[in-house]
């Protein structure tokens, strides 16, 4: 049984958390800010793509807590975190834009802003950004001449212009709908809608190529060759959505990041078996842990930087 002194030692040692808001239109945008004692750095975690959780959930597929596993373990290497809900999830679901109005930079533009109120918050100069998935990129564009930013880390993060992705994914499609949707592709780079096409409304429908123009706007490889500040490339071995490829895009376009290669490891940074259904089985574990060493190498990194 632990002495009444212990414990209160152990209380005092525990980093407190709190649940913090930040003003937006039309409503204010919700996260989480874990501060451990004597804190000698912090970062903002961003989720990745659709309805992602500030601890990196999408109930019910998708229950890793990733995010939240994160902050707990950057915490005891002594960096705080503030970890969001984006607008339209979570807590900021009354934040939400319709589908016609949404364009990619406002989450960099939410990205900043939580970055300034954390850097007020802790009494920091500058703080990190750290995106999982589709957050790496938000990441980028939220830093672009940011002062508030210390560095950026890429957790899983596409290193590839997101049409390219796309076309890749694309590409098993029949003929004529091939051309059809590679064209509307480059319609959509060159910052221009197009007809819908049929059987792929999900992709081409009017009120979301906003959006997806806004999206094609910006190419990881030029953010990271412009980047002059700490760069942290985490890729995992046995991600089935995010390749070698884009780890390597990121690394071609900015040869002074770090890399951090994780053997056996799948898109929600976890340990995971090689076949396809095991891998997505762990995405639903929440008490599976993250990758071994892989927080520490994190808050190696951002320490040391």
């Amino acid at each position: 049984m632990l002495s009444a002194i212990a414990l209160a030692a152990l209380i005092q040692s525990a980093p407190a958390s709190e649940d913090i808001v930040i003003p937006s239109e039309p409503a204010p945008l919700h996260g989480t800010l874990l501060t451990p004692v004597d804190a000698r750095a912090a970062a903002v975690l961003i989720p990745g793509s659709g309805p992602t959780d500030r601890d990196g959930n999408q109930m019910p597929a998708i229950q890793a807590a990733t995010l939240r596993l994160m902050a707990e373990a950057l915490a005891d290497d002594g960096i705080a975190t503030v970890r969001i809900d984006k607008r339209g999830v979570g807590a900021s679901a009354m934040a939400a834009l319709s589908e016609d109005a949404l364009r990619f930079d406002h989450m960099a533009e939410d990205a900043r802003a939580w970055a300034a109120e954390l850097a007020q918050r802790t009494g920091r100069d500058c703080v990190w950004l750290m995106g999982h998935s589709e957050g790496g990129l938000v990441a980028q564009v939220a830093a672009a001449d940011n002062p508030q930013v210390c560095g950026v880390v890429l957790l899983a993060s596409a290193g590839r212009p997101a049409a390219d992705i796309l076309r890749e994914q694309l590409a098993a499609l029949p003929q004529p709908l091939n051309d059809q949707a590679m064209d509307g592709l480059s319609e959509m780079e060159a910052g221009r809608t197009v007809e819908t096409i049929p059987g792929l409304e999900a992709l081409f429908r009017p009120s979301v190529q906003p959006y997806l123009i806004s999206w094609f706007r910006h190419d990881p490889r030029a953010l990271a060759a412009a980047w002059d500040r700490p760069m942290l490339i985490v890729h995992a071995t046995r991600d089935i959505q995010v390749n070698a490829a884009d780890a390597d895009a990121w690394a071609t376009a900015q040869p002074n990041a770090a890399r951090l290669d994780l053997e056996g490891v799948n898109h929600v940074l976890k340990a995971a078996p090689e076949d396809r259904a095991g891998n997505i089985a762990v995405y639903a574990d929440p008490d599976a842990p993250l990758a071994e060493g892989l927080a520490d190498a994190v808050a190696a990194f951002i320490l040391g930087n």
